[in-house]
């Protein structure tokens, strides 16, 4: 698909004109090229542009060059996935490149985390067709980020704007039913509800560091009660003789990879039905972007038996998913939560978002955070069927997000920054 956009007026600077085109693989787009509108401040050469464009935009890891090429590379992605490529690209008319989005043709609903199935069978109910649909994310991964990635600079408006109407067209192109922006954070929320996108929200658990110096220091912060039940969870879980290893970077063998796929199939299996990743795409993650991953792997007697990923950002630690050949009590709290609140505070980290889904969370010091998502949906009927919904949704989320800070840990003489 191809798409020539046009300057808004009054706006004669050259490049202005711009072309749109969808490709069908990331390896179509140089990494550096699309590192640079993905993130921008990672891939400046110049240590105060850097720090200028890192207010606007974090290193995100999954909508790296490497991350994406490695689900696409290892089949996680396209072929009979029901993930098709279509990443869309902005450029001048003399072809640099201004900005990219991650975008898939979708035949199924699978691996998104933001539920529409009742959508698509009131649709099909009606006699309509929900597939294909377009699908701007980074796939299997619920973790905000930007999805509109967009390089900075004097054509960034342009390019954005270029980048939400081409979304459109290859939705009229494709034929599909429309575009759903999922993850994508609050700016760009906003920015598409102006260009008529439904806006959608829902909940997510984050831990925030206030500065902590050490993990005592954040249970300091916790109520008495709260405090002493996540040091029993703590001690129970390695009980048994576990011990528990970060690992990142080199220590990335195929060995530990191995082991960490078995524990992924193994609970996965239970959890999905059906696991999404390959385990290629391990082994081509941890060659590509190993420095970005750590594993919290649990040993008992000589033997990997426990692990969770973690990808780490700028700013975050972003925790994926977990995996067990043994099972042992309080073990995933520790891995997945605990473990990476030690972490964040030993690497000065800002955040931990530990993944969709699970009010538990919110007694170990993970509080609610909305989430937003952007849906243009192409039929009329639909879009007035679905707009009248998401006043309800957007509403009982919004409800109840505040009950659950209201179960907040923390201790109440603690004044914590609101949302």
């Amino acid at each position: 698909m191809s798409m020539h956009g046009q300057p808004a007026p009054g706006d004669e600077r050259e490049g202005a004109d711009l072309r749109v085109h969808a490709v069908g693989a990331i390896s179509q787009m140089p990494a550096a090229e699309w590192d640079a509108c993905a993130n921008p401040a990672r891939n400046s050469a110049n240590t105060a542009e850097a720090q200028r464009i890192d207010q606007e935009n974090v290193y995100n890891p999954f909508i790296s060059h490497d991350f994406l090429s490695a689900l696409e590379e290892s089949g996680s992605v396209g072929g009979r996935s029901g993930w098709q490529v279509q990443h869309l690209i902005v450029k001048t008319a003399n072809g640099a490149p201004l900005a990219t989005a991650p975008c898939y043709v979708k035949s199924h609903s699978r691996g998104e985390y933001v539920f529409d199935r009742g959508w698509a069978e009131a649709y099909e109910r009606a006699g309509g067709s929900y597939y294909p649909k377009l699908q701007v994310a980074v796939p299997f991964t619920p973790a905000t980020g930007r999805r509109l990635l967009v390089k900075p600079g004097p054509d960034a408006d342009i390019a954005r704007q270029a980048l939400a109407a081409g979304l459109i067209e290859l939705c009229r192109l494709d034929e599909a039913s429309g575009v759903h922006v999922t993850f994508a954070t609050e700016p760009e929320f906003k920015f598409l509800g102006e260009r008529g996108f439904l806006q959608r929200t829902d909940q997510q658990f984050h831990w925030e560091n206030s500065g902590y110096a050490t993990f005592e220091d954040f249970l300091a912060a916790l109520s008495a009660r709260k405090r002493k039940t996540i040091r029993r969870e703590r001690r129970d879980a390695l009980a048994n003789g576990v011990t528990v290893h970060w690992l990142t970077g080199s220590e990335l063998s195929e060995d530990v990879w191995d082991a960490f796929f078995d524990f992924y199939m193994e609970t996965g299996s239970r959890k999905w039905g059906r696991p999404y990743l390959t385990r290629e795409f391990y082994s081509l993650a941890g060659a590509k972007m190993g420095d970005r991953i750590v594993l919290m792997m649990a040993k008992r007697a000589g033997r990997w038996i426990a692990g969770a990923i973690n990808f780490i950002g700028s700013h975050t630690l972003f925790g994926r998913h977990w995996g067990a050949i043994e099972h042992h009590p309080f073990l995933h709290f520790e891995l997945c939560y605990y473990q990476a609140i030690d972490f964040a505070i030993a690497h000065k980290l800002s955040a931990v978002e530990a993944g969709a889904q699970g009010e538990h969370k919110i007694a170990r010091g993970y509080m609610p955070k909305t989430t937003h998502s952007a849906h243009y949906i192409a039929d009329p009927a639909l879009r007035r069927a679905i707009a009248e919904y998401l006043v309800r949704e957007r509403a009982y989320v919004a409800a109840a997000g505040a009950e659950m800070a209201a179960m907040a840990p923390y201790r109440k003489d603690l004044v914590l920054d609101p949302e």
